[in-house]
């Protein structure tokens, strides 16, 4: 039972980590359970790499004592073995290698060198490497996790080095390119920007890219005159209103309900099932009490905070694992999946984790009611909110959301109760005050800010699908830039005044002086050339995807 539990953990947060496992541990145990099929192939997988390996180890005691040679023979014999390609079968294999790599675990140090090959194999057709890694060194045995550790390093190299070659798809005319710039310690940093991948002419769209997640501002949900999904303005009397819905949503169309429904919805603010139907299982009334509870206490947060990024950051979660239990039941609804990448197989995480964030601060209990929510919805996604999890992905919403504004904004927005530097901001060139709501993206997440943006965001079709509009002619690698803020010079404003402003709003919402040409020209004509020693950029990327990509970074 000890080895079917460690299983079961690693399967259930593997799913939560990355969004593609959840109904995977689900599945696994009822075909184990039902199939003497599958059951005698997991035995059949286990005699053969018992067999192949272990006879070559019995003099092993641990991972340290593993001979380099037998640890490269044993990773060519894997690499040379046919991995599958189906995607349901790639899933099945990822459970059946994780099951056998667990039973092998509990045999001793003898297996540690097929254990972690059975890892190894497990991790070749994960979709998202680094989560993986940080799962197994939580529940992989450290013996075993320090052999397994010796063979996915070039792996992970070639992966990380390959996806910009799958994103942004070709169709969005940009590319993303490295850049060195100073970080304001004397050191230089890698940061990634978006180049044009052809002419554009001004006033040219360059892209449509859809929200991945959206927030309504709370002081408009509800009211009916937005729609909770995405944004966009409705008519008086026409709102939709599900029977059941704790943050009280209305929406536009029956669309924008299903959508809402199939991809976060259901399993963060309604009672219904979390799974598609035949995944769900029995849930007593008790239970339904509890999460009942748990919805209530986190909207309550989410009201009282009136900040977005708590709730971006719940329906990013929710998202991932929708995507990936909807794939779990044939014919059944599926949930839209963003076409994000030419190729590569890759998930929402992926995108995710390569994007710069922020060092955020969570509201009080914050993390603790997310988990309540997570966890009575589905047990064990809980697992995947840890303070440090937590706190990385506020980050990333806080310091890449877009705020999504119609025409020249309203002009009906509460003043903030807040302090001025802790007021949420986004990136809206009308600022944020004049916003109906944040969303976040993966592509224009890669967009640096400048006092004089080459590219604005606009959202002409009424709702949250961003269009992003050239503001001059652009060549072929040119930088493509936006503001996030208000940068116009107003009335009342002297030069030095209006750049004293911007500047205080970029660093406390984003952590970082301006470098721009406009910042840098209006300071040299004010005599305030001294300031241009710019502070540091706080702005970082995880230890995993900074090793990978900022290693050979020349030093200045």
């Amino acid at each position: 039972m000890a080895t079917t539990s460690r299983t079961s953990t690693i399967l259930t947060v593997a799913t939560i980590a990355v969004g593609g496992l959840a109904a995977y541990a689900i599945y696994f145990d009822y075909k184990r359970r039902t199939d003497g099929n599958f059951r005698r192939k997991l035995r059949k997988d286990k005699k053969r790499i018992v067999k192949s390996q272990a006879s070559s180890e019995t003099s092993k005691t641990g991972a340290d004592e593993t001979e380099a040679n037998d640890l490269r023979g044993a990773l060519e014999k894997v690499r040379a073995e046919e991995m599958p390609t189906n995607p349901e079968e790639r899933e099945k294999y990822f459970m059946a290698q994780v099951s056998i790599g667990e039973q092998l675990c509990a045999q001793g140090p003898v297996y540690n060198l097929p254990a972690a090959m059975c890892f190894y194999r497990a991790f070749r057709v994960y979709p998202s490497p680094v989560e993986l890694i940080v799962i197994y060194q939580k529940t992989v045995p450290e013996p075993v996790f320090k052999v397994f550790s010796r063979g996915f390093r070039v792996r992970l190299s070639v992966r990380k080095l390959g996806y910009y070659n799958f994103f942004p798809p070709k169709s969005m005319n940009v590319a993303v390119e490295n850049l060195d710039v100073p970080d304001g310690t004397g050191r230089l940093m890698r940061k990634k920007i978006l180049v044009a991948n052809k002419d554009i002419a001004a006033g040219e769209v360059i892209y449509k890219e859809g929200a991945l997640v959206t927030a309504l501002d709370l002081d408009l949900q509800g009211k009916g005159t937005h729609c909770s999904h995405c944004l966009r303005e409705i008519g008086d009397g026409t709102a939709l209103r599900p029977d059941s819905d704790r943050l009280n949503s209305v929406y536009c169309s029956n669309t924008c309900q299903l959508e809402a429904k199939l991809e976060y919805q259901s399993l963060l603010f309604t009672l219904e099932p979390p799974l598609p139907v035949g995944l769900t299982p029995d849930v007593s009334d008790s239970a339904q009490e509890d999460r009942d509870a748990a919805q209530k206490a986190f909207v309550a947060y989410l009201n009282h905070s009136a900040k977005a990024s708590p709730e971006l950051v719940a329906k990013f979660i929710a998202r991932q694992v929708s995507i990936e239990t909807s794939k779990m039941v044939p014919g059944g609804q599926p949930v839209p999946t963003p076409a994000l990448a030419d190729g590569g197989d890759y998930t929402l995480y992926d995108h995710l984790e390569r994007l710069r964030f922020l060092e955020v601060k969570p509201g009080k209990n914050e993390m603790k009611l997310l988990g309540e929510v997570l966890q009575t919805a589905l047990p064990g996604l809980e697992q995947f909110v840890t303070e440090e999890r937590h706190g990385t992905l506020l980050g990333k919403m806080a310091y890449n959301s877009y705020g999504v504004f119609f025409g020249n904004g309203r002009d009906d927005k509460p003043e903030p109760k807040e302090r001025p530097e802790d007021v949420e901001k986004t990136r809206t060139p009308l600022g944020t005050a004049r916003q109906v709501g944040a969303a976040f993206y993966a592509v224009s997440s890669y967009i640096s800010h400048s006092c004089a943006p080459s590219a604005r965001p606009s959202f002409d079709d009424g709702n949250a699908e961003l269009h992003l509009i050239a503001t001059r002619d652009l060549k072929k690698g040119d930088e493509i830039t936006v503001s996030y803020i208000d940068v116009a010079q107003h009335e009342d404003e002297t030069t030095v005044d209006a750049r004293r402003r911007r500047r205080m709003e970029l660093a406390r919402g984003w952590r970082f002086a301006c470098p721009c040409t406009r910042c840098a020209e209006e300071a040299a004509e004010s005599g305030q050339t001294s300031e241009e020693s710019a502070p540091r950029d706080e702005s970082k990327v995880e230890p995993t995807v900074s090793r990978a990509e900022e290693s050979d970074i020349p030093k200045p």
